[in-house]
């Protein structure tokens, strides 16, 4: 029977459809069988409840359910000056750290975004310029991570790229179409740490980078 819910069998306010049917196929683990997903939200990611049956180590199989919010994969990227030592970092206001308890939402992080449409390298470079105003050409890349792997599927994408701080115009960046309002931080990388070290940092994925950045990137002992 179709199921007329936006999203489904009828496309969504995005022009999507089959959203209802994403992991049904899936049979790379021999001990899980996906029996149903149920489309719970679909705006501009997209929620779902997954009936599944797990077959654990005594052999015996058990049904579980498990939601999942599926917001798309992305990337982000630590922009480096190698001479001077230093980072370039964003600030922006974000609701979901607001409502969690941070002080007033402002958020210090490493330049990201969805990936979209495009591999994680265009992205990247994409979103470094749209940020930050920095055009990279050659990025490193880093790790890939997931995240929150316990109800969000996003894969974060990790990159590194070095930049000249001394060329740098504008302490704004951000798409004003997008309402984005971003101001940008150029920090040493003690100060940096020592950022994280007050809570001033909070964000993952920029603690992430820079402790890589220390241990075994640009700044690392030796290097």
């Amino acid at each position: 029977m179709n199921d007329p819910r936006p999203g489904t069998t009828v496309p969504d306010h995005r022009g999507r459809t089959g959203l209802h049917l994403t992991g049904v196929d899936l049979d790379r683990n021999p001990r899980v069988i996906v029996e149903d997903v149920e489309l719970l939200a679909a705006g501009w990611h997209v929620l779902r409840a997954t009936t599944f049956r797990y077959r654990g180590d005594d052999g015996e199989w058990r049904t579980q359910k498990r939601e999942t919010y599926d917001r798309g994969n992305g990337a982000t990227i630590l922009l480096y000056d190698p001479s001077r030592r230093t980072v370039l970092l964003t600030r922006q206001f974000r609701y979901p750290v607001y409502v969690n308890a941070h002080p007033d939402g402002m958020l210090i992080e490493t330049a990201a975004g969805l990936l979209d449409d495009d591999d994680p390298i265009t992205a990247i470079r994409r979103e470094a310029e749209e940020e930050t105003g920095v055009r990279v050409d050659e990025v490193q890349h880093v790790f890939d991570v997931y995240m929150s792997p316990g109800s969000v599927t996003e894969r974060l994408h990790f990159f590194a790229a070095a930049y000249d701080g001394s060329s740098r115009v504008s302490d704004r960046g951000g798409l004003e179409e997008e309402g984005e309002e971003i101001e940008i931080l150029e920090y040493g990388i003690d100060e940096a740490l020592q950022l994280i070290r007050d809570g001033e940092i909070q964000d993952a994925k920029t603690i992430m980078l820079l402790q890589w950045a220390v241990l075994d990137g640009p700044f690392a002992r030796g290097r």
